[in-house]
């Protein structure tokens, strides 16, 4: 079968490997433009942690002292809901930024963060950050396009939840996984992220059932091929048509 790429619109590409952790592929875009001497004065802020898989980072209501740039693993950032309900906002994976929303009002985080596997990561105080962003005014700038991003993302999920139904919700999700952790193989597309049913339910705003109930009926119609925690997808033509592009689509790292 011939494997045509996702069609949804391209992220911003890494920028410089700053944090120096091996097998990295470079830092956040927003870093871009840095000259070699900028990006030494950043890594002296950078203080390395590591986690184990399913580990919390910090939890929702928690205060906020700084941000993550996370250098290997992944990692979800969680919302709590009514009662036991909870919604995955995204997924965070090596270069890009974990907590960088409270940068700049310093309030508690909104959502919990924890890890899908071993995860190594760099930690940055907010308030030395916002030091260094006085001083290179064009990362401020990046930073807020990125927050913007993310916010214009946010709310067309708004839109998704509330006209979309369960299938195409599925589907572009499975779509944007692609995007970021699709290894192409003979027979298709793997999705190599370590995401339960229940993780991809909590992605889409719908029950553990109803993802079940879709991912096997999207396997019936021969769209993907599921094998325990990993997902093939078969078919990207067909999922592309579930998966009508919304207006507002996200650019970020949002699903």
């Amino acid at each position: 079968m011939a494997i045509k790429r996702v069609v949804l619109q391209a992220k911003h590409p890494k920028g410089p490997l700053i944090c120096g952790s091996e097998g990295c592929a470079g830092c956040s875009w927003i870093f871009q433009g840095l000259s070699e001497s900028d990006q030494q004065e950043l890594q002296k802020l950078m203080r390395p942690v590591r986690y184990e898989a399913d580990e919390t980072i910090f939890h929702e209501g928690a205060p906020a002292f700084g941000f993550f740039i996370i250098c290997q693993g992944q990692v979800k950032l969680v919302k709590q809901g009514s009662g036991a309900k909870r919604q995955i906002l995204k997924i965070i994976g090596p270069g890009e930024l974990l907590g960088e929303e409270n940068i700049f009002n310093g309030k508690a985080h909104g959502a919990s963060a924890r890890t899908l596997e071993p995860t190594s990561a760099r930690f940055v105080k907010r308030e030395e950050f916002l030091d260094f962003l006085k001083r290179h005014p064009q990362v401020a700038l990046q930073l807020a396009e990125k927050i913007a991003r993310e916010l214009q993302g946010f709310q067309a999920k708004l839109i998704e939840v509330a006209y979309e139904g369960c299938r195409a919700r599925l589907a572009r999700i499975l779509l944007a996984l692609a995007r970021e952790y699709g290894a192409e193989e003979k027979e298709g597309l793997r999705i190599t992220a370590k995401l339960t049913r229940n993780d991809l339910a909590e992605m889409a705003g719908i029950s553990t059932e109803t993802a079940i109930r879709t991912l096997t009926e999207l396997e019936e119609r021969r769209l993907i091929r599921l094998e325990r925690r990993k997902i093939c997808i078969l078919d990207q033509d067909g999922l592309e048509e579930l998966a009508a592009a919304l207006p507002g689509e996200p650019t970020e790292n949002v699903l």
